[in-house]
């Protein structure tokens, strides 16, 4: 499932909420999950309300007076003690990571320690999980969210009055496309910020896709300006989208420690990329950095940038879709000194062009002989040659 989120008028928890209520995802899924996470009483409800015209879905999220505000490691704690769905977890660790390490930089401070002020309380949290398990409901593969509208002016807060975007909002959307919007005043809150971040695989207009469902969010605000709504379009992907053609995915890493990049490299495989490396290049101002390049089919696109952003310290993507031309393959087996090897067979219009040992079964092969590796992928390819010379 493809899901486009209009975000051309800015971007909350509880819009995004009501947009997916009104794109039909059961307000009871938003509130099991909800209520996996929170350790005191937080309600949901949905009404229909009009915002410039639009008619729209307003979710409000009731917590008791008596909840404090957390940090990031209560959060955390909350968060990894929760009976959720993996992906839910996961996405909903991800977003307030985000938020954490983005107070963190604006304030000077350690993520963990982090107090999230209005973020941390537990309407924030339930914006966070509700979202992730809706889009979770959902099916959704692929998120592509237009360009963010942030807003003007200044806005009121913990830390006094501060400019619109605020801090907070302005460092999480680094590398993401942004614009004010219309009106005046905070149209993109960080719980909005941090959960579009990280929940979109890609940014842009609305791409190719047949829409089935469409949601409208409502913001507390009804500005004159404008329709203060977050819209999200939920449909399937056109045969060009899905038809799982290769993309290539790259970015260009400065600041990542060298020891972290097997773990990188094995977190992008386990996300279904196809295969991924690295390239050592010298960027400007003499730099010495890497490329890491990933090959994934398009519909698994969204978890492997996910993985990246996960992962690495990457702020921002490139990639480009591939033509692709790969050889009938099949796996077969041979005997080296009573182990088994597999063999890959590649053919090119029906002729064998190329015959390889697995190498890991090589390896395998040599600690069980107390024999070189060398020595056994010699024999290996040796046998494997045998294949040739069959009719």
């Amino acid at each position: 499932m493809m899901v486009w989120i209009d975000a051309g008028a800015g971007a909350s928890g509880d819009m995004l909420l009501g947009a997916l209520v009104g794109a039909g995802v059961p307000l009871d899924v938003l509130q099991k999950a909800v209520d996996q996470v929170a350790p005191e009483a937080v309600r949901l409800e949905a009404e229909q309300v009009s915002r410039g015209g639009f008619a729209a879905t307003r979710c409000l999220v009731e917590v008791d007076d008596a909840a404090r505000h957390r940090s990031w490691r209560d959060v955390r704690r909350l968060l990894l003690g929760a009976d959720l769905d993996d992906v839910v977890q996961e996405t909903a660790l991800q977003v307030f990571e985000r938020l954490a390490h983005a107070e963190a930089t604006v304030h000077g401070a350690d993520p963990l320690d982090v107090s999230f002020h209005e973020v941390g309380a537990l309407d924030a949290i339930a914006d966070v999980v509700g979202t992730c398990a809706g889009l979770a409901h959902l099916g959704a593969r692929e998120v592509v969210v237009s360009p963010v509208a942030v807003g003007s002016g200044t806005v009121s807060g913990a830390h006094g009055t501060l400019p619109v975007p605020p801090p907070a909002v302005a460092e999480l959307l680094r590398g993401v496309p942004s614009l004010a919007g219309a009106g005046e005043g905070e149209a993109c809150t960080p719980t909005g910020a941090a959960l579009l971040v990280t929940l979109a695989s890609a940014w842009g207009p609305q791409p190719p896709m047949t829409t089935q469902t469409i949601g409208v969010g409502a913001g507390t605000r009804d500005p004159s300006t404008h329709a203060n709504v977050l819209r999200i379009l939920v449909g399937d992907a056109t045969e060009a989208a899905r038809d799982g053609r290769p993309l290539l995915v790259e970015t260009n890493v400065d600041d990542l420690d060298p020891r972290v990049w097997p773990s990188v490299i094995g977190a992008l495989l386990d996300a279904g990329a196809s295969d991924a490396w690295l390239t050592p290049i010298i960027m400007k101002k003499g730099r010495p950095a890497h490329t890491l390049s990933v090959l994934v089919r398009a519909d698994r696109a969204a978890a492997v940038r996910s993985a990246i952003f996960r992962h690495t310290s990457t702020i921002g993507l490139r990639e480009q879709p591939l033509a692709k031309h790969a050889l009938d393959r099949e796996m077969v087996g041979i005997d080296v000194d009573g182990q088994p090897v597999a063999v890959k067979l590649a053919r090119h219009d029906g002729v064998l062009v190329n015959a390889q040992p697995e190498y890991d079964d090589v390896v395998r092969a040599a600690d069980a002989l107390c024999r070189p590796v060398s020595d056994v992928l010699a024999d290996a390819v040796a046998a494997s040659r045998a294949f040739f010379r069959r009719p």
